[in-house]
């Protein structure tokens, strides 16, 4: 059963009041002055637009749009570094603050080096999500020290131009109960903590696929996680015991839902823009968020929008009625048994996000 949800206004207001007298402490790239307004009032808060729901990212008291733009651009026609390709990506991330988004997750490093270069003087308009994934934890010769990763991280930051980043939340091995060692997993915390407090990243995190090892490493490292990036798909609803919701409550972390179109399996083109199931693909697209929404502990979904019709689609959902009618419910249901049956192999680890 599609469980109903606040409506957008309501969430709002709710929202605002929630955050009034919260925390603004480690605040780096605002005055106080304005991240006091930000925290009071939910339209300060960056590309602010009156359509779009905004949530707030857990202890950071960052308020981000329902709807962010993940990095990834996996059916963008164009070859990276190409002049086709900058435009694309410039014309989707402006389309997108132009709506209200104001949250982008940029984790490889051709990602990390793209977004700084399109965004232009238009920087300061969102938060920016950062994880340069070759000089992390993933490769070994990274992970080995803390002092490799914050030199990996200020380096990163240094070539693509960036001064600081709102989250620096390091990518995990999938599988990190199996492939990062204790040692590595201490590394990686203490060059969070150091980035914090050296003021290049407003806030730290981190991102895995492995649900029971991130409620371990929530529970163990609640200073330095304050977010946490990790799946929320169509056929994703809270498990009944023992859900990693609880502790993301407990220790109030944010929550960043990736792959909510499970790499384009939801869709009859597989996310191909402008195919001939196009209109049933945009219905499909928006079906899918407004079940992704309706997760309370979420605060934004980040799929990968490639064209700026995309991204209306998109942010289209945020306005749609967020509850199913009996209808939709049968409608949804095909939609999300369809996305499942179509995962390629190498998403099929995605079925073991049903309950989470």
């Amino acid at each position: 059963m599609i469980s109903p949800t606040l409506n957008r206004r309501h969430f709002l207001q709710n929202s605002t009041a929630a955050v009034a007298g919260a925390s603004l402490a480690g605040a780096v790239g605002d005055t106080a002055s304005q991240a006091v307004a930000a925290a009071a009032d939910v339209t300060k808060t960056r590309s602010y637009n009156e359509n779009m729901e905004y949530r707030r990212l857990g202890k950071t008291d960052l308020m981000v749009s329902i709807v962010s733009l993940g990095g990834h651009w996996k059916k963008v026609a164009h070859g990276y570094g190409t002049d086709d390709f900058y435009k694309n990506r410039a014309e989707v991330i402006n389309a997108c603050m132009d709506r209200g988004v104001n949250f982008v997750d940029a984790c490889t490093a051709q990602e990390v080096a793209t977004y700084p270069k399109v965004l232009g003087k238009r920087r300061e308009e969102i938060y920016i999500s950062y994880s340069y994934d070759r000089r992390e934890v993933r490769f070994k010769n990274w992970a080995e020290t803390a002092d490799k990763l914050k030199e990996g991280f200020a380096g990163g930051l240094k070539e693509v131009g960036l001064q600081y980043v709102d989250l620096w939340r390091i990518m995990f091995h999938e599988q990190t109960s199996r492939r990062n060692t204790q040692k590595e997993i201490e590394n990686a915390m203490e060059a969070l903590a150091w980035a914090k407090k050296e003021g290049l990243a407003r806030h730290t995190g981190f991102s895995t696929h492995d649900r029971k090892w991130l409620t371990g490493i929530v529970d163990e490292y609640p200073e330095q996680i304050e977010a946490v990036v990790t799946p929320y798909t169509a056929f994703s609803k809270k498990a009944p015991k023992g859900s990693m919701f609880d502790a993301l409550r407990q220790h109030d972390i944010g929550f960043v839902g990736i792959k909510p179109f499970a790499s384009g399996s939801v869709f009859k083109s597989r996310g191909k823009p402008d195919s001939p199931n196009k209109a049933e693909d945009d219905e499909r697209a928006r079906m899918v968020l407004r079940y992704v929404f309706s997760c309370e502990e979420l605060t934004c979904a980040i799929p990968g929008l490639v064209t700026v019709d995309q991204v209306a689609n998109a942010c289209k959902a945020v306005t749609d009625r967020r509850e199913f009618d009996t209808a939709e419910i049968s409608r949804f249901e095909e939609i999300a048994t369809e996305m499942r049956n179509n995962l390629p192999t190498n998403y099929r680890w995605l079925r073991n996000w049903e309950w989470v």
